[in-house]
């Protein structure tokens, strides 16, 4: 038989398994892609219910229960007086917990959720309404905090008080966030009370309404302070209505509530494009505000670095620290250091110029003014010698605690002086009027009874032997007797020692 030099039933056997592998894999790969297929899919469906709202609104009850808060009159009008009392006076007293007390039950957010949904719907009659509820709002407000703050015998400036007349960005996310929030509890079905009245809070309405009475009743004494307060506070203010009526038209425009129809569409389009343009207007010169307090932030912390690290080889380094002025400024001037040594020693002008060199290691700080003053030329006389004044009386103070210690230390010494006996003298007096005594010792012990606490002298002595007893204590109560009335002491102990 003729041997056959191809095997083709193997080769075919082989490509059959290789296909069948390659099937294999076409198959898994494909299993794989609609797994991860299915679990994207099932992803972007938990998403979609857990952040959906729309399946939960009431778009009806909506509309009326925000139309039903629009109006001020009333019981409302007097429950928004009285809650501008609480907030004024927790403001006065710098109380958080009495400002948060107030914002919980003050009727603020009617008119301005009203403003956002007349705009959402496209209700020219609720926007109206909306319009004039909220003037009167402001009116009430500002005139109840007017009144507190002219007529309270108190006023302080207080913390609380000045935060609220200085906008920035923030000030408008808070707002929007707190806006969104308020009208998606809003729209559902129900009341989430908890979130209503955690968003008032948020928001922050009340607070910049009662810094701007206060401001007005300042411009009385100090104009331009005064209105300072006032419109800081009012374009916070300002701000918080905008974003709060622009969260609630988005959120009323994502859940398609139904717009009224007018004859004239322009005027749809108008109002929107009115509330697009009011937002954008409120929002620039809260991020320039916003720029400017970042920069005024870093610059203070820097410049409070600076004097804590580059002062301390200084000469009474806490003394010139205290009385560095340094001030922010955005302006054509820009930032200040000045420092005032008010007549303490010389110092050089290489470490003033180290000093200034220094600067260049903290950014905020490199375009800052520099200016040392080192006599009294240069710097205002009445503040100049109050800090003489009070640097004297310091120099007094550290005298008057260094005699004081001393005294102290002197009365020690005293004490001991008076309660140590001149031990030599008596020494040698005891030796010639004693020859039987062979040695002489002296101790202050102190003893305690627990109840109170003595020192008690003990005198040792040793006479010599083969002296009679009668002799030895004869000798011993005269030598007690002596010690007393020499040392002026009343009460002594002698402890004979034995051979």
């Amino acid at each position: 038989m003729s041997e056959n030099k191809f095997n083709f039933e193997e080769d075919e056997a082989d490509k059959v398994k290789a296909s069948a592998q390659k099937s294999t894999v076409e198959n898994s790969k494909e299993g794989i892609k609609k797994d991860a297929k299915g679990l994207f899919e099932n992803l972007r469906n938990f998403l979609s219910e857990l952040l959906d709202f729309r399946q939960d609104t009431d778009q009806q009850a909506t509309i009326d229960a925000i139309k039903g808060d629009i109006p001020f009159k009333g019981a409302t009008a007097w429950i928004l007086i009285c809650s501008i009392f609480v907030a004024s006076i927790g403001l006065n007293a710098n109380s958080t917990a009495v400002v948060i007390g107030a914002m919980l039950i003050s009727p603020l957010m009617g008119p301005i959720l009203g403003i956002g949904l007349s705009v959402a719907i496209n209700d020219i009659d609720t926007l109206r309404k909306s319009l004039i509820n909220f003037g009167v709002m402001i009116l009430l407000s500002v005139l109840t905090a007017f009144l507190f703050y002219k007529f309270f015998p108190l006023q302080e400036e207080s913390l609380e008080l000045l935060a609220r007349t200085k906008p920035d960005i923030r000030d408008v996310l808070i707002a929007f966030f707190g806006g969104a929030a308020l009208i998606i509890a809003r729209t559902k079905k129900g009341t989430i009370a908890s979130v209503i009245f955690g968003v008032a809070i948020a928001t922050a309405l009340m607070p910049p309404l009662c810094t701007v009475g206060y401001g007005l009743a300042v411009a009385f004494d100090d104009f331009s302070k005064g209105i300072g307060y006032a419109s800081g506070a009012f374009y916070l203010f300002i701000i918080n209505t905008i974003f709060i009526a622009l969260a609630t038209f988005i959120a009323l425009k994502i859940l398609r509530f139904p717009m009224i129809k007018y004859v004239n569409s322009k005027k749809r389009k108008r109002i929107s494009q009115l509330a697009s343009v009011l937002a954008i207007v409120a929002m620039i010169p809260a991020m320039w505000t916003f720029v400017d307090v970042l920069k005024e932030s870093n610059f203070n912390r820097e410049a409070q670095l600076y004097l804590d690290r580059e002062l301390r080889g200084l000469p009474q380094y806490e003394y010139i620290k205290k009385n560095v002025v340094y001030k922010y400024s955005n302006g054509k001037d820009g930032s200040s250091f000045e420092f005032n040594t008010y007549g303490l020693g010389y110092i050089p002008v290489e470490t003033i110029e180290l000093l200034k060199a220094r600067l260049a290691d903290y950014p905020s700080l490199q375009n800052a003014h520099f200016e040392f003053n080192q006599n009294s030329s240069n710097v205002d006389n009445v503040k100049y010698m109050e800090q003489l004044r009070y640097r004297d009386s310091l120099d007094l103070l550290s005298q008057t605690q260094k005699i004081a210690f001393l005294e102290k230390k002197v009365g020690q010494l005293q004490y001991l002086e008076d309660n140590t006996i001149p031990f030599e003298s008596i020494l040698k007096e005891v030796q010639i009027n004693y020859d039987n005594l062979i040695s002489f010792s002296y101790a202050p012990v102190i003893t305690s009874n627990f109840e109170k606490i003595d020192t008690v002298p003990i005198f040792g002595v040793r006479w010599k032997k083969g002296i009679k007893e009668e002799s030895v204590a004869k000798d011993q109560d005269k030598l007690e007797r002596w010690l007393k009335y020499k040392l002026r002491l009343d009460t002594l102990v002698i402890e004979r020692a034995k051979h």
